[in-house]
């Protein structure tokens, strides 16, 4: 049942309305601020549960649990080489985020090379909720502005829904975030679906997923370093672990073997290359 709240948002209906939930939002974003013509589109769930909430994309969930089963399916059957041509990789928003109840501290789960960072970031976003109102899909949602990770920010937030998360970092207003987008509108997020999830899906750390190597915890500061450092260096951590001992041994289609040295080449050439052209971050003060 739908109530409108006005003010102070009650503790049993957030808990009420925060049991296993999932909010799909349309993700458009531009990648090259020199083609705003050319947007991308992904799926992206926040599934909110009574302790915390979790948002990713919901194609690159998908490419790993079929990547993972793969790897495991071929181990079990004893097999000493892994092979994953036949797996595609889909998605292109990689990172993930983890928001804590009651207090939304905010963790931030993103790939850089081969090592994977958690940054725990800190900042805050300085709502400032002004009177205009609108209706976005079904429901009534009131406007709000601030100034986050270099860019200018609106959002249309519902009371109807009252719970105060929403996309990506984005929490703080006193109900659900339904649509936000950025002044210069190449990065839109808006509310498409909800869905009421099984008791079978629970709330499980995004810290807890099995990896290879361990996690790196940062803060926002010394990830800003990282970034810009593997930008500038894309071969950083391979070169590091071939130092640590560590040997690679490609093949191309034919089984012929590839050259690793001009494989690192050309790799750091095209990853350049990409990187001039992904020059419209969602978190601008990155670049900066």
């Amino acid at each position: 049942m739908k109530k409108i709240f006005v003010g102070v948002i009650s503790i049993f209906s957030i808990i009420t309305y925060a049991q296993n939930q999932r909010f799909s939002y349309e993700y458009k974003f531009v990648i090259d601020s020199t083609q705003k013509n050319q947007s991308e589109n992904e799926i992206m769930f926040l599934n909110v549960f009574s302790k915390g909430s979790q948002f990713y994309s919901k194609e690159v969930a998908e490419s790993d649990s079929i990547m993972e089963a793969t790897i495991k399916k071929q181990a079990n059957s004893g097999s000493m080489n892994i092979n994953l041509s036949e797996v595609k990789s889909n998605g292109k928003v990689r990172y993930q985020i983890e928001k804590s109840y009651p207090d939304y501290s905010l963790s931030y789960f993103n790939k850089l090379g081969s090592d994977e960072y958690l940054v725990q970031d800190s900042r805050n976003q300085n709502w400032k909720i002004l009177p205009d109102k609108e209706k976005i899909g079904d429901l009534m949602a009131q406007k709000a502005t601030c100034s986050f990770a270099g860019r200018k920010w609106t959002a249309w937030f519902t009371t109807e829904i009252p719970i105060q998360d929403g996309p990506y970092k984005f929490h703080g207003l006193p109900g659900l975030i339904v649509k936000l987008e950025d002044q210069t509108k190449s990065h839109v997020f808006e509310l498409k679906g909800v869905k009421k999830l099984t008791d079978e899906h629970v709330f499980k750390s995004f810290k807890d997923k099995n990896r290879y190597k361990p996690l790196i915890v940062i803060n926002e500061t010394k990830f800003k370093k990282v970034f810009l450092d593997n930008r500038d260096d894309p071969n950083k951590s391979a070169r590091s672990m071939i130092s640590q001992g560590m040997t690679f041994k490609m093949t191309d289609p034919s089984g012929k073997e590839i050259d690793m040295n001009q494989m690192m080449k050309d790799r750091e050439k095209k990853q350049k290359e990409a990187n001039k052209r992904n020059n419209n971050v969602l978190e601008l003060d990155l670049l900066q």
